[in-house]
């Protein structure tokens, strides 16, 4: 491996990439060192649960059962690669797109379902696997994994912390303040900005004249390193090389994994009205789990069992995940005001008031 501490300021704007798109090995040799087959059986194990469950959720809001829904159709790569090499006890602040991350770290997909239907306890298991909530606000939970990697430091603690973002982030200016924050401060925080092509109809064309996304961090004086986030050995082994930095004492990295969203940007977008088909089946030919399963039987990994196994847990989770969620009670809308304060302040009395009688008359 390169010496960490030591990258220069200079990218390259050749994705970092070790499986090529027909599943053979590239002559890559930077990122050396192959993993078990255990592990490589369970990389793609979960990225077909991702899959999978992305699918149920999908059903699930069009038959009503949850508020919205962010499908990750087309980034498991990006997302088990970059979580699958991290401590258990390292910190991710995610957006909203994250399914992969959720599941490597254990979070029931029932949680992550309580989320997108709206409860009042969306949200619940996920501190307790060292992962944030949900964000929806855009580029927020930039600031909140520099602080939490500001107080890592102060407490003496090795973790490290990893905010995931999507391209459209990158254009708003929480993010410039965190990544500033981050590099001013050596902080031990990763930056995982997941470039799907599009920030719902807007192309990563007219979000940067940089030459990429990941040439933003030199001027914040931070390494910066373009990876292929369709492929998940790719985004394993450059985000463990990023995490060994920061939790060396080397600062922050920008990490700018290309990949694509061949789904909409949410369950209320329509994709075809601001991109063509011709560029979903460019993009649909790069999908990064049949790529992965072609590299697994190159390597003598894959089998029958194997790819039987992992369809039968992902039937048994989105039965799971749909029993949890298919009808699930509704939370009272007095919890939006009173959870708030201790003692309900006369404003909030005011607007719960405002809407019971907005509710009476629904009915």
């Amino acid at each position: 491996m390169a010496d960490i501490s030591r990258m220069p300021l200079t990218v390259d704007l050749e994705p970092v990439q070790l499986v090529a798109p027909d599943g053979t090995r590239t002559p890559e040799s930077r990122y050396g060192g192959d993993l078990p087959a255990e592990t490589l059986c369970w990389l793609y194990e979960m990225m077909v649960l991702t899959r999978e469950l992305d699918t149920e959720f999908v059903n699930l809001k069009r038959q009503g059962q949850l508020a919205l829904y962010g499908p990750c159709r087309g980034q498991e790569a990006a997302q088990v690669g970059a979580t699958a090499c991290l401590r258990k006890t390292d910190w991710l602040f995610p957006q909203y797109r994250e399914l992969g991350a959720y599941l490597v770290r254990g979070i029931p997909p029932g949680r992550v379902g309580a989320v997108w239907r709206g409860t009042w306890h969306g949200g619940l298991e996920f501190t307790k696997k060292c992962c944030a909530p949900i964000s929806i606000p855009i580029g927020t939970q930039a600031l909140h994994a520099v602080g939490a990697a500001m107080a890592a430091q102060r407490l003496g603690e090795d973790s490290v912390t990893v905010a995931f973002v999507g391209d459209g982030a990158t254009s708003e200016g929480d993010v410039h303040e965190a990544l500033n924050f981050a590099a001013v401060f050596t902080t031990p925080c990763v930056f995982y900005v997941q470039n799907n092509q599009w920030a719902i109809s807007v192309p990563v064309s007219r979000q940067t004249a940089a030459p990429s996304l990941a040439h933003k961090a030199i001027g914040y004086g931070m390494p910066g390193i373009r990876v292929d986030g369709n492929d998940v050995l790719a985004c394993y082994a450059v985000m463990a090389e990023a995490a060994a930095r920061a939790r060396g004492g080397g600062g922050p990295t920008l990490i700018e994994a290309v990949t694509y969203r061949l789904g909409a940007h949410t369950t209320a977008d329509d994709p075809t009205r601001y991109r063509s088909q011709d560029e979903v089946d460019r993009w649909a030919a790069l999908d990064p789990i049949p790529r992965y399963r072609a590299y697994l039987q190159g390597q003598g990994v894959w089998s029958e069992r194997l790819e039987e196994r992992v369809a039968a847990r992902a039937k048994r989770m989105r039965t799971e995940l749909r029993d949890a969620v298919f009808d699930a009670p509704d939370f009272d809308v007095d919890d939006v005001f009173t959870s708030v304060y201790a003692e309900i302040t006369p404003g909030l009395q005011a607007q719960r008031q405002q809407l019971r009688a907005e509710l009476g008359r629904l009915e």
